[in-house]
């Protein structure tokens, strides 16, 4: 590897870290709302490594923005905040998956059934990640107070999100038809 590609590398994973960094403070004090309480950070660790593994290609402001897609929502931070700490391509893409948390959660849960088709295919594939961590988490550590019925809800409005992506990222696609097809286990419980 050349000098160059290294320096190339080591500012990538600088600002990968610097990303996690940043969303892991920010979302120190929030948990999962399942009954292992798992910090919130572990949900955007899972999503960022599904980025990373799904393509040999690592595109640093995704895996960033994978790292970030909740910090808008839920701690607060702006989307300039975001544009200025780590520019204008991630805070583009967490803008992208970000939902209006004044609007009611039955209409943002249509709004995003509806408008994900028109999302960039990074967005998309930010989309699919989370979706398929959201699904793992259900199983592994159900929402505490969540009937059977209420986790196969979720799972089946998953799917309606995911069935929207026109060309979804095929490892990725693989991995949420896994997760969905554990659904099974629900039945189970």
């Amino acid at each position: 590897m050349a000098d160059k590609e290294i320096q190339e590398c080591g500012n990538s994973v600088r600002r990968i870290l610097a990303a996690a960094r940043f969303a892991a403070e920010k979302h120190a004090q929030q948990k999962r709302k399942g009954e292992n309480g798992e910090p919130y950070f572990n949900h955007l660790l899972e999503v960022a490594e599904l980025i990373a593994a799904s393509s040999p290609n690592m595109d640093v402001e995704l895996v960033m923005a994978a790292f970030l897609h909740d910090t808008v929502e839920d701690t607060g931070v702006t989307l300039q905040e975001l544009e200025q700490r780590f520019g204008k391509d991630v805070a583009d893409l967490v803008a992208e998956v970000t939902d209006d948390k004044s609007l009611p959660k039955e209409t943002r849960k249509q709004l995003q059934v509806e408008h994900t088709p028109e999302k960039s295919s990074r967005a998309q594939t930010l989309k699919l990640a989370d979706k398929i961590s959201n699904l793992r988490a259900i199983i592994s550590s159900p929402p505490v107070g969540w009937s059977r019925e209420r986790k196969q809800q979720y799972f089946e409005w998953a799917r309606q999100v995911v069935s929207g992506i026109a060309s979804p990222n095929e490892v990725l696609r693989s991995e949420f038809d896994k997760a969905y097809r554990s659904i099974s286990k629900l039945n189970e419980s």
